[in-house]
């Protein structure tokens, strides 16, 4: 094979994904984007959190939510819990690494706020604890989830949204993650500030 196969065969297949989620994920985002509108104005703010490229994701989605998306306007309350260094280390090094997202949320979350957990598999030990805390929190989970959704799928509940993307590989799980998350801005953005229209 040809490197220039190689790299339209990834072309190809992120496509060929894209338009499978197009279905079974646009109702999903679209309840997730209502959810999150209503939790800003009614005063509370997004955690977001995830592990590698999902932690990349969470400061993405973290700084389009603070800064802005493609529109002019205030900036939203949003927290990317995965950027914190010293406060990451020191909870692995003192308890766990699987307690580095849920003794934050405890501290930080609110009953009026969402937590927004991003995993690729749905198997991270950290992110299912994030889940939990978030309930005890009495918050709304939202998980951006991948392949079968793993244990994450498994403890999400009553409001909570799992938004599954397809892919068998992680590249292409995060490549659908990254249009979600823009999808969600721009419904925020159309939703609470009439961008778009």
């Amino acid at each position: 094979m040809k490197q220039t196969d190689r790299v339209a065969a990834h072309f190809n297949e992120c496509i060929a994904n894209l338009q499978a989620a197009v279905e079974p994920l646009v109702e999903p985002i679209s309840l997730a984007a209502d959810r999150i509108s209503r939790t800003l104005l009614n005063g509370g703010k997004i955690l977001i959190c995830g592990n590698g490229g999902s932690a990349a994701d969470a400061q993405h989605f973290s700084s389009e939510l603070l800064n802005r998306f493609e529109a002019e306007r205030p900036g939203l309350p949003a927290v990317a819990i995965t950027t914190d260094a010293s406060t990451l280390t020191s909870i692995a090094n003192d308890y766990d690494y699987s307690d580095i997202f849920g003794r934050q949320i405890h501290a930080l979350g609110q009953p009026d706020d969402i937590l927004f957990a991003i995993t690729t598999s749905g198997n991270s030990a950290n992110i299912t604890k994030a889940l939990h805390a978030g309930h005890e929190k009495d918050m709304i989970c939202i998980a951006l989830n991948g392949r079968d959704g793993g244990q994450a799928a498994q403890v999400m509940r009553g409001e909570d949204i799992n938004i599954l993307a397809p892919g068998k590989s992680t590249a292409r799980v995060q490549e659908i993650h990254g249009l979600i998350i823009h999808c969600i801005c721009d419904l925020i953005d159309w939703k609470i500030f009439g961008h778009g229209d």
